[in-house]
């Protein structure tokens, strides 16, 4: 954060607030990594083993390192009851506790909203399902799920190809929904003193995704087509394969762009062409209009057409690889990545960049103070804090309850 005027460093928003969180996989860690990073003391409770992520093959492997920086890392097995009673003891201390376990998972262990918050009325306590409670509450639910069961999947790939979309939207969004839930009623705790419980859902926040789609329907009467074979709202929008069998992503979406655009590459005949004298006169004549683009534009390469159309303000973009983002120069200018260090693994100890919140406050980005943790790396610390001697937590670990 920027420095005050005594040129100390301000405080970060939640800085002071105490977070407990019992959560694996992706939304819930998501929801504790944005209190995290904006200050918050995040203690995020493993089972002794660690949490599953930490050792997740193929597209998992990211998760952890990703979703897991600023926080502490305490090991407890709840399935003992010395565990469990630790691990009350821990949530009392909380301002918020947040938790993504299958429905009456927590109250199993005197974990549950109603449990604590007999003990503390001002808990915000934050579930992560994946469905708010009704009829489909006690399934299962998982990024894929719902994304196949609330329209995205049929959205995302070609017809008859259902195709779940490219990261875990609907865990990180779930998660970023559950924090914006807590950041809500923390504001509500400072009017009343009181605070509540905050839920989130995959399947929910899916459907949300998926609204403009449902809107478009009710507008139309025409059901959404998915959107390898929409209808666009804009003429040129599309991915171009051009020499050498490069691809590049081109837009003009205003007649004034149009207009640019054809003077550029030098397409008079196009732009004195009646049939494309506006967008939704290009929309109408896509059929006739995209394959002359193609063909012309086809004889540039991909960096001649990305010059052209970054002299000309034109929107355009890459086609990109995710680990190509590590050397990208405007997240490497803007400090929209940052170091940490890899806590698991073959490569455990090495550093690499992971993305930060895409936001500024004052002007600087929320940053990384904790890497991930290592499994239990504060768990002294934390049951020092507590008030725990030496021997009572040499008690602990012998009836295996902390690691």
């Amino acid at each position: 954060m920027n420095p005050s005027p005594d040129n100390k460093p301000h405080p970060l928003p939640l800085d002071g607030l105490r977070v407990v969180e019992f959560t694996h996989m992706v939304m819930g860690p998501t929801c504790g990594m944005v209190l995290a990073d904006m200050g918050a003391e995040v203690i995020k409770v493993e089972p002794i083993e660690g949490d599953r992520t930490r050792h997740l093959l193929g597209a998992g492997a990211g998760f952890f390192p990703m979703f897991n920086r600023n926080k502490k890392s305490i090991a407890i097995d709840l399935h003992k009851p010395e565990g469990a009673a630790l691990a009350r003891r821990l949530a009392g201390s909380a301002d918020v506790v947040l938790e993504n376990f299958k429905p009456d998972t927590m109250a199993k262990y005197g974990l549950d909203y109603a449990a604590l918050s007999a003990q503390n009325p001002k808990l915000i306590y934050v579930s992560h399902k994946g469905f708010l409670p009704g009829p489909y509450e006690h399934r299962t639910a998982l990024d894929e799920v719902v994304q196949m069961m609330g329209g995205l999947a049929y959205m995302t790939g070609r017809p008859g190809d259902p195709l779940r979309a490219g990261t875990s939207v609907n865990d990180i969004m779930g998660g970023m929904f559950g924090a914006i839930g807590t950041l809500g009623a923390l504001i509500q705790r400072g009017i009343t003193g009181r605070g509540q419980e905050v839920q989130s859902a995959l399947f929910e926040n899916n459907v949300f995704l998926v609204g403009q789609h449902m809107l478009q329907f009710a507008m139309t009467g025409q059901p959404a087509a998915p959107m390898p074979a929409r209808i666009s709202p804009w003429a040129v929008y599309d991915v171009f394969t051009v020499k050498d069998g490069e691809q590049i992503f081109i837009s003009a979406v205003s007649d004034t762009q149009w207009a640019t655009f054809c003077e550029v590459f030098g397409f008079a005949d196009l732009k004195a062409d009646a049939r494309y004298a506006s967008n939704n006169d290009r929309v109408r004549e896509r059929p006739t209009l995209m394959p002359i683009l193609r063909e012309r534009l086809g004889h540039y390469s991909a960096a001649e057409l990305a010059n052209l159309m970054e002299a000309n303000k034109l929107p355009y973009a890459p086609i990109r690889k995710p680990e190509e983002l590590f050397d990208d120069e405007h997240l490497l200018a803007t400090g929209g990545l940052a170091d940490i260090t890899l806590p698991d693994g073959e490569r455990a100890g090495q550093t690499s960049k992971a993305t930060l919140f895409p936001f500024t406050m004052d002007g600087q980005r929320l940053g990384v103070r904790l890497s991930p943790p290592k499994l239990g790396a504060h768990t002294d610390e934390l049951l020092n804090a507590l008030g725990l001697e030496a021997d009572a937590v040499q008690a602990l670990r012998q009836a295996g309850a902390v690691g």
